[in-house]
Order: structure tokens, then C-alpha cells, then sequence
């Protein structure tokens, strides 16, 4: 896996003068336009994941089906993962990362994408790559998140900071208020606290790349809330269970935080299908309680 984030941030490095950016005519299963830096970023993983040997099933945002490693490369391994997150802001230079998750096959029957319909909490190892001004690594294993950075003389990853942390409480709430006029009641109610505080307190800012990657690693890193919700016009949300929500809900909590659908943890979900949406807010421990304080009170009322 960081062989194949090594090559992608090479290319993306590089992707203007390989005139790698631009659409490469064909959308996804999930009806996102697939550019260029997307499709090789895909192949990339999938080939350095199968010649791991140790894959047996590979999920990936940009096929429909999932992939059954060859029987002559197979391991005891599921991946899921979204190759190049946050693309549509390629052209315009902004940070876009990659997000995985692995797990163990449970079965032991012949591998198929049910090996994939595990809940979160099953997940053995999960992180993303970040291609920002650095590119960075933040993996988890269970035992807490470490943070590495691509060292580009080199080519090796260096652990720069160990079991971090994520704050109580942070001062940024972070989502797409463009779409404000679809918000649920308990939505628009949080927003409101963040903005006009009742107790005099200063509001929270407001923060939005539209990359989950570099809009999640700012959570981890200042605190806060990152907020992806049902609305009317997504009432399963946006954001995919199995490599977007699964691995950065696995890593926030890993450090400390919570991540959750409004009605119950992310990592406890049952998936149903390997493109499943679900609606996902995660960050600093205090900050989603009061999202799901809302929300249950909301509840109640209804």
C-alpha cells in the first residue's frame, strides 16, 4: 500500500506536466467523472496490492465490482479503498489523498465481496495518505495513530509524530453549507450554536476544502467537527462506508475521538453492499456529543 501512495504522490507531483489532469471521458460506479490521476492511481494500488500476495479481495471506489485476487497471488487479506479522494479538486491544486482499510477474511469459503461486509470494528489496520504541501501517512493498527511523511530524497516514509491525539473540543466546524436549504432541523439547530453561541462563548469557524482527506487530517490535527450528514437531497449521505467512512471513523477514534451516523457509531455498521453511503460526522469527543445531543433532542420532539 505505501508503495503504490509513493507512486501516486510521484505522479501527482507531476501530473501537470504529464498532462495527467483533465477528465479521462468515463464516470465511476458511483457517478463521479473519472479524471486521468484517478484511473492510474487506481491500477497502481490494485497492482501493488496483488503482487503483496497477500490480498485475496480488493474493494476500490472506482470499480463496481469488487476484485478477486488470482488464485496463484492470494492471501488472507480484504482491502478496501478509495485511490484518489477529493479528485474534483485536481485541477485546482488543492490537497486530495487516498483512504484504506484492511481486514482479515473471516470465511472460509471461496473469496467473494461478502468478505468485505464487515463491520468497522473488525478492521486490522486503516490510514490515508494526504498529498498536501508534504505527503503524509496517518496509520493505525489498534494501537493508537502514528503520522509519517514522505521523505522525498529518500523515497522512504518517516514517523514524525507517534500515538497522536485528538482534542477534547475543537474551535472549526467543517462542512458544505451550500446545501443548507436540505439540512434536517437537528443540522440547522448545531449550526446555529456554533455560530451564535448561548453562553457568550467566541463562535467556531468555519472550514471547508471538499477534500475528505485534508478536511479529516485538519480535524485530527486542530479539533473540531467534520460533519458529511443525510439531508433531503442524500438522505443515506453522501460519503461511502466501506473505504471513505470505515478508515478515517477507525482512525479518529484510534485517537481518541468518535465518529458516527447520528444514530449509531460508524465502525458498528453493517454493510449491505460495498458502495453502500451512510451519513458521517466525526471529530472531537465533546464536539459530536452535542451534534448527537441535537439530534436526540430532535428526536424526542418529533
Amino acid at each position: 500500500m505505501l508503495t503504490a501512495i509513493k507512486a501516486i504522490s510521484s505522479t501527482v507531483r507531476k501530473a501537470g506536466l504529464a498532462h495527467m489532469y483533465g477528465i479521462a471521458g468515463t464516470v465511476n460506479v458511483t457517478g463521479d467523472e473519472q479524471k486521468k490521476l484517478d484511473v492510474l492511481s487506481n491500477s497502481l494500488v490494485i497492482n501493488m496490492l496483488q503482487s503483496s500476495y497477500s490480498t485475496c479481495v480488493l474493494v476500490s471506489e472506482e470499480n463496481k465490482e469488487a476484485i478477486i485476487t488470482p488464485k496463484e497471488k492470494r492471501g488472507k487479506y480484504v482491502v478496501c479503498f478509495d485511490p484518489l479522494d477529493g479528485s474534483s479538486n485536481i485541477d485546482c491544486l488543492a490537497s486530495i489523498g487516498t483512504i484504506f482499510a484492511i481486514y482479515k477474511k473471516t470465511s472460509e469459503e471461496e473469496p467473494s465481496e461478502k468478505d468485505a461486509f464487515q463491520p468497522g470494528r473488525n478492521i486490522v489496520a486503516a490510514g490515508y495518505a494526504l498529498y498536501g504541501s508534504a505527503t503524509l501517512v496517518a496509520l493505525s493498527t489498534g494501537q493508537g495513530v502514528d503520522c509519517f511523511m514522505l521523505d522525498p530524497a529518500l523515497g522512504e516514509f518517516i514517523l514524525v509524530e507517534k500515538d497522536v491525539k485528538i482534542k477534547k473540543k475543537g474551535k472549526i466546524y467543517s462542512l458544505n453549507e451550500g446545501y443548507a436549504k436540505y439540512f434536517d432541523p437537528a443540522m440547522t439547530e448545531y449550526l446555529q450554536k456554533k455560530k451564535y453561541p448561548e453562553d457568550g462563548s467566541s463562535p467556531y469557524a468555519s472550514r471547508y476544502v471538499g477534500s475528505m482527506v485534508a478536511d479529516v487530517h485538519r480535524t485530527l490535527v486542530y479539533g473540531g467537527i467534520f460533519m458529511y450528514p443525510a439531508n433531503q437531497k442524500s438522505p443515506k449521505g453522501k460519503l461511502r462506508l466501506l473505504y471513505e467512512c470505515n478508515p478515517m471513523a477507525f482512525i479518529i477514534e484510534q485517537a481518541g475521538g468518535m465518529a458516527t451516523t447520528g444514530t449509531e457509531a460508524v465502525l458498528d455498521v453493517k454493510p449491505e453492499s460495498i458502495h453502500q453511503r451512510v451519513p458521517f460526522v466525526l471529530g472531537s469527543p465533546e464536539d459530536v456529543q452535542e451534534y448527537l445531543d441535537c439530534v436526540q433532542k430532535h428526536q424526542k420532539s418529533s
